[in-house]
């Protein structure tokens, strides 16, 4: 038996970007929700930094953007890379048809801290940090009704009871492998490796170095932290670190010789570098009687083009609404049939997306395999072609806009907010 029981209309696990903004977004609208989250505090290590024009729109129609811009963050108006030594701008949002024509690259602890410290402006709303998810509560019917968690700062076993419980706790989730449901995944070409060096530690004028020996990204974070991401293949990494620090920093040396050497004056060797998986999914299903996955949770997105923080902030405009409107006009615990209208409106953007990250994957690849036999001349006159032909190709524009402004069919059902 739990030691306590909460009682909420919404359970919503894992306050990530999709999970805090739906519990505000709820909360706001008169729902009593329960955001439950399993580490203590927000100071831990992030996977997404990117929010993209069509997530600050959505931010601007929360009506919190002005405190988002508050906080430490770069502001990004074009997107360029060296290749092969030359500057080329790949994206540039002016030219987008956007009333936000900019991207923001930021940690997410201050972020998340700011969406709860507006939800708890209300008072339906309640906070659950260092609270593990353990299973779900399901009736004979199949139905789930709630779920069971510990309580690590009251060391209690919690029941959460509720008419709905939202998934959003991440590409691990918990509460997906314990409905039963497979996340999907599909197979990967490329891997990522993450480390962080001190602004200023090399020139991070463009976002990356392209080059016939590999390929490097980087950008700003707006507190002293500039992010490097380096492009490995798929189960290569190991072999890497077998071969030592040195023979790392030699391979990026080979892209760009003053990151090699600031790796060296800053990091202490590989407990410093994070390995993250691209492979991205889409879950056969999203919803259960009583259950909704999004975010990460339902389809986990590689972060080529840096769309998992977009697409959670999507799911969770579509799914306050349709929360919203089943928790007023249905009793009971929310039906599958009901709860689906989430995934009938979120799947088609979702695997648009999902398919542009794969077909570029394996560009990627095919580049770290043979992209030292493309002559320089060849690759800078494609690039070229490129920078002309996306503001007139309505094909190149559409990939573009796709990644840059996301599914500008959303937006916040503000006629539910109580305030």
């Amino acid at each position: 038996m739990p030691d306590r029981t909460e009682v909420a209309d919404v359970i919503v696990v894992g306050c990530g970007p999709g999970g805090a903004v739906l519990a505000y977004l709820l909360a706001r609208s008169g729902v009593d929700v329960a955001l439950v989250e399993r580490a203590r505090t927000f100071e831990r290590e992030y996977r997404g930094f990117g929010w993209n024009p069509g997530v600050i729109r959505l931010f601007d129609e929360m009506d919190v953007l002005d405190d988002v811009l508050a906080l430490a963050h770069e502001t990004v108006t074009e997107g360029t890379f060296s290749l092969y030594g030359e500057q080329v701008t790949v994206l540039d949002f002016d030219l987008l048809d956007t009333d936000y024509p900019y991207a923001l690259m930021m940690e997410q602890p201050a972020l998340l801290e700011c969406l709860v410290e507006h939800a708890s402006t209300y008072d339906g709303f309640a906070f659950h940090p260092a609270t593990t998810v353990t299973d779900l509560q399901v009736d004979d019917s199949g139905a789930v009704r709630g779920a069971e968690a510990h309580d690590r700062e009251a060391a209690e076993d919690v029941r959460f009871e509720a008419r709905a419980v939202v998934g959003a706790d991440g590409r691990y989730s918990t509460v997906r492998k314990r409905a039963g449901i497979d996340p999907g995944l599909f197979e990967s070409p490329i891997d990522l490796v993450w480390f962080k060096l001190p602004q200023g530690a090399v020139d991070a004028s463009t976002q990356g170095h392209i080059d016939r020996d590999g390929v490097l990204v980087y950008f700003g974070l707006g507190a002293g932290d500039l992010q490097v991401g380096y492009l490995v293949r798929d189960d290569e990494w190991s072999g890497v670190r077998e071969a030592g620090f040195g023979a790392f920093l030699r391979r990026v040396a080979a892209i760009n010789p003053e990151l090699a050497a600031a790796i060296d004056a800053h990091l202490d060797g590989f407990q410093e570098t994070t390995l993250l998986d691209v492979a991205p999914g889409v879950a056969d299903t999203w919803t259960r009687d009583g259950l909704v996955l999004l975010g990460d949770a339902a389809h986990t997105a590689s972060p080529i083009g840096a769309q998992g923080n977009p697409l959670a902030v999507e799911d969770a405009v579509v799914a306050h609404d349709v929360l919203v409107d089943a928790l007023t006009y249905t009793e009971g615990t929310l039906s599958d049939e009901t709860l689906r209208d989430f995934e009938r409106r979120r799947r088609p953007t979702v695997e648009r997306v999902i398919s542009l990250q794969r077909r570029a994957a394996d560009n990627l690849r095919f580049w770290l395999d043979y992209g030292r036999y493309v002559p320089a001349w060849l690759v800078r006159g494609s690039a070229a072609a490129f920078d002309w032909l996306a503001p007139h190709s309505r094909l190149i524009r559409g990939a573009v806009e796709s990644f840059a402004l996301g599914d500008q069919s959303v937006s916040v059902a503000r006629s539910h907010f109580t305030d």
